[in-house]
């Protein structure tokens, strides 16, 4: 006879500006199907971690599914440091950076039999400032649109789109930056400095082909002007970035340096104005369901 395990979801209610009644309901189905305990959890915005912590402690859940954005995903990941449990994810925000990286399925069924499944992959974690980074974190040009967005009513891909116009036209960049990294300093000027665990942002851009979400290293991608053939190249998946317009260093710890203080943001959350980014690799994974046909 089959144990019943208890699978508890972790969603964010306000994420993405949709309704999310269809995604618990979808859920409680999907679990009690497979003959075990759905329990949810909606976060508030108010002492989450230590609401979730609690959970966690009474319920011993078998898995923890997490639907929201980037940074519900990045704040139960803060809870999970030290423990081992496996973590399905369910997109749901207004950019879900890490599902465009592994390729979720579209369809909420889909992506539930993903999220309950026995594919793993053992992300890396980022410490950047004090923050845990899962996805990709950057200087400039993008935490600026990230900070223009945050400010306006407008949610979704359509909100990034109506701010990227204004932002592109009002920017003060270039700027000029030191980093430290493998025993070197790299002197450089660009218009966004990102550090980055994964390959794509939410909107599909693959502005780092060459990374992966698992081997323990981290780039550091320095983008130098407003090239658009360049730009349209990331949006289209290109896997060669001109040398002219982007360079890459590839390290698992830096320290960044900006002569003025430059927006940034942390998997798609808006930090605030930095002078100095302190970036290194965890020795913690985060053990994430994935497709079967995931390749890194």
């Amino acid at each position: 006879m089959k144990t019943q395990k208890t699978i508890l979801l972790v969603i964010n209610p306000i994420a993405g500006g949709t309704d999310k009644k269809p995604i618990i309901a979808q859920f409680k189905k999907h679990v009690s199907q497979n003959g075990d305990q759905p329990e949810v959890y909606e976060t508030t915005g108010d002492n989450d971690q230590k609401a979730i912590t609690t959970l966690l402690q009474q319920l011993e859940p078998e898995r923890i599914l997490i639907s929201g954005g980037d940074g519900t995903i990045r704040e139960v990941a803060d809870i999970l440091k030290g423990i081992s449990i496996n973590v399905g994810l369910i997109p749901s925000g207004s950019a879900n950076g890490l599902a465009e990286n592994f390729n979720l399925p579209d369809s909420l069924d889909e992506q539930l039999d993903v999220a309950l499944g026995d594919h793993f992959i053992a992300l890396d974690t980022l410490t950047i400032n004090k923050m845990t980074c899962l996805h990709i974190a950057d200087l400039g040009v993008n935490a600026q649109l990230i900070k223009n967005y945050e400010a306006s009513e407008i949610r979704g891909k359509l909100g990034y789109l109506i701010q990227a116009f204004p932002t592109l036209t009002n920017s003060k960049f270039p700027f000029k930056v030191t980093i430290s990294a493998n025993g070197q300093e790299y002197h450089k000027e660009g218009i966004l400095v990102a550090i980055a665990n994964a390959n794509k942002f939410g909107t599909g851009a693959n502005i780092n082909p060459s990374g992966k979400m698992n081997d323990g290293k981290f780039e550091i991608l320095v983008f130098k002007n407003f090239s658009i053939t360049e730009i349209v190249k990331t949006f289209y998946g290109s896997n060669n970035l001109n040398p002219e317009f982007v360079e890459v260093i590839c390290c698992d710890e830096a320290v960044i340096d900006v002569e003025k203080e430059v927006p940034f943001q942390i998997d798609g959350e808006f930090i605030g104005e930095q002078t100095q980014i302190n970036a290194r690799m965890n020795a913690e994974k985060l053990s994430v369901a994935v497709p079967i046909n995931f390749k890194q």
